[in-house]
């Protein structure tokens, strides 16, 4: 489901109200993690997090319009999503997040290759996705990006 909203805050306020919280923790465990050359903003209906034009002048290959994507939270018709460019594309950080996840979640991992979902609000676990917003400065994630993604 995309937003129409044109701000981070209006996302999160158009959001039910169960989905509210969990959502908010889960924006600032991600703004209080990410490295800083990232920018919060509105992608593809939904909050995003991006390298800006500023730090990479040539912006998303599919459209140089917009700026680099790394990472996106969502709330979604089912489930809370959290879609992490840098898992898609580096099988290490994959690898560490894959072994991670037991060790602070006891639920089944539910992921496609970027995305991660929780069914549950309560089964979100923060500390982790803080730590995997962390995991990737944006001169690390352009560097995976012009190798493997770019083409």
């Amino acid at each position: 489901m995309q937003s129409k909203a044109a701000t981070p805050d209006a996302y999160i306020e158009s959001l039910p109200e169960d989905r509210k919280p969990a959502m908010s923790r889960l924006r600032q465990v991600i703004l209080d993690n990410l490295p800083p050359e990232f920018e919060e903003t509105m992608s593809y209906g939904m909050l995003g997090y991006v390298v800006p034009h500023s730090v990479y002048p040539a912006g998303y290959h599919c459209d140089p319009k917009l700026p680099l994507p790394f990472m996106s939270i969502a709330s979604q018709k089912n489930f809370i999503a959290v879609y992490h460019m840098g898992i898609y594309a580096n099988p290490v950080l994959m690898e560490w997040f894959v072994t991670e996840f037991p060790k602070h979640s006891d639920r089944k991992l539910d992921m496609g290759k970027s995305c991660i979902r929780f069914k549950k609000p309560e089964y979100i676990p923060f500390d982790l996705i803080g730590q995997l917003a962390g995991k990737m400065t944006a001169s690390d994630w352009i560097a995976v990006y012009e190798e493997h993604v770019k083409r």
